[in-house]
């Protein structure tokens, strides 16, 4: 009766505790910043992503993995530590450019798992493999580089050919994440002394630079102002040549009205010709038109006719 009882009470101990465990794990809840994998008999089922409370098969029939959809960071060169120092991996991170020179080159890859089923199950460690294809990517990119271009100028294009890279690699070892992003943290010579003939090097271009700068501006302030003495001369030339173009549109129309009259009495108009140029060369002398007949000199003052001829048209004129 005692053996009968100890069995009795073995087995319902047996079923209480798979009907604790069928309990406990029939069911599990989901983070809005987590998805799940329901593994049956070890084969992963459909992803879960819908935050909530799901239910399940008790374990050994399914289980749950539940993984982060956020993004995460890959330190590559340095970590930090529990105290929240840095603590650099020199021997990580050291590079040999194109050009045949050392950095050390730090970085940070952005990451996100895409396909847990894949992250889960296609690799052992899927954070090392991302890694270690985080290093060949960027050795590669930094072997085909100038050391001038991973110090300065050549960053961006840098981050970018490593992104590039780095994602077609992850897809071919398909793991089950994403790249999102590629950050250089430092890029640096490994010697203090390098480091330093380096940085002068650097400054004196860009003193160069500078002063090839102030010499454009100055040659472009110095032809804007030559192309304004420019434009001001021709100008100038210009309306002069009006000018004269209008002077002498003028004079031919001088000349031609004083052919008209000259056609009609050459005689006449030869005399007053000749009478107007001898005023305009002797302003002050008097000019008398004398007639020889053969006997007896007669001779007109024409000067003092002019006067007279004056006061004679303007009395008829207020008597009119």
């Amino acid at each position: 009766m005692s053996v009968k009882r100890t069995l009795m009470m073995v087995g319902l101990g047996i079923v209480g505790v798979i009907a604790l465990i069928s309990v406990f794990t029939s069911w599990y809840t989901v983070d809005e910043s987590e998805q799940a994998v329901v593994i049956t008999f070890g084969r992963a089922d459909d992803t879960i992503t819908n935050p909530g409370l799901h239910f399940k098969l008790p374990w050994p029939v399914q289980s749950v993995e539940i993984l982060s959809k956020e993004t995460f960071s890959l330190q590559f060169g340095y970590k930090q530590n529990k105290s929240g120092e840095l603590e650099a991996y020199d021997a990580e991170t050291k590079m040999i450019t194109g050009d045949e020179n050392i950095v050390l080159t730090d970085l940070v890859v952005q990451w996100k798992i895409t396909e847990p089923n894949k992250f889960l199950f296609n690799s052992q460690d899927p954070e090392r493999i991302l890694h270690s294809a985080t290093s060949s990517a960027i050795r590669s990119i930094i072997g085909s580089s100038s050391i001038d271009a991973a110090l300065t100028e050549g960053k961006a294009d840098i981050e970018a050919n490593t992104r590039q890279l780095l994602v077609s690699l992850i897809e071919k070892y398909d793991i089950g994440i994403s790249v999102l992003g590629v950050k250089l943290q430092d890029v640096e010579l490994p010697n203090k002394d390098v480091r330093a003939a380096f940085t002068a090097v650097t400054d004196a271009r860009e003193m160069k630079n500078t002063k090839i700068n102030e010499a454009e501006k100055y040659e472009n302030q110095r032809i804007s102002e030559a192309e304004g003495e420019r434009d001001a001369i021709m100008s100038k030339a210009k309306g002069t040549k009006t000018a004269r173009i209008e002077q002498a549109q003028g004079d031919v129309a001088v000349f031609n009205k004083m052919y008209e009259q000259y056609k009609g009495n050459q005689q006449i108009t030869r005399e007053r010709l000749i009478i107007e140029t001898l005023e305009n060369v002797l302003p002050k002398a008097q000019i008398y038109i004398m007639n020889d007949d053969g006997s007896t000199m007669k001779y007109l003052p024409l000067q003092p006719l002019q006067p007279q001829q004056a006061q004679t048209e303007k009395k008829e004129g207020s008597g009119n």
